[in-house]
């Protein structure tokens, strides 16, 4: 299946419970304490959600536009049904949310990772993002990060 085959909206935060309730199984670990519901109560208008045409959930973006830096978009958390991946669909909902911020006047997108997961630096180098070394403690004791950035 192609990402084309996929309908891509803006998420609502109705969507939280569907996202969440998949999340772990999609990371292949616990990932749902890492999305809380905030993200998309207070982010949704710049969050996307992927659905097949039978409204099963294939994707989803949850970014948004930094209220500090205003030259600055966050993509806080995205995953693909495990079915979908390849398909180029992980691409188009960045591909979407690049074009939003650009929209908005933004010129930098950033998005973190823990430096052992190798797919999601690779994802993101391939996409042009530049990649720190890791990070100790970005996100406090023995939470070290990656810092991904993206000129637009």
């Amino acid at each position: 299946m192609n990402a084309p085959l996929c309908a891509i909206r803006t998420a609502r935060p109705e969507d939280y419970d569907t996202v969440i309730a998949v999340v772990d199984d999609w990371w292949g670990r616990p990932a749902s304490r890492d999305l809380t519901r905030v993200f998309l109560d207070h982010f949704y208008a710049t969050s996307l959600i992927a659905e097949e045409a039978d409204g099963t959930l294939a994707g989803f973006l949850v970014g948004f536009l930094s209220p500090s830096e205003s030259s600055h978009a966050y993509i806080h958390f995205a995953g693909v049904a495990p079915r979908m991946r390849r398909s180029g669909l992980a691409r188009e909902l960045y591909e979407r949310f690049f074009a939003r911020a650009r929209e908005e006047g933004r010129t930098v997108v950033k998005a973190i990772t823990s430096p052992v997961n190798s797919r999601s630096i690779a994802f993101h180098t391939a996409l042009g993002f530049e990649a720190s070394a890791p990070v100790a403690d970005y996100d406090g004791p023995s939470l070290d990060r990656v810092v991904f950035r993206r000129a637009l």
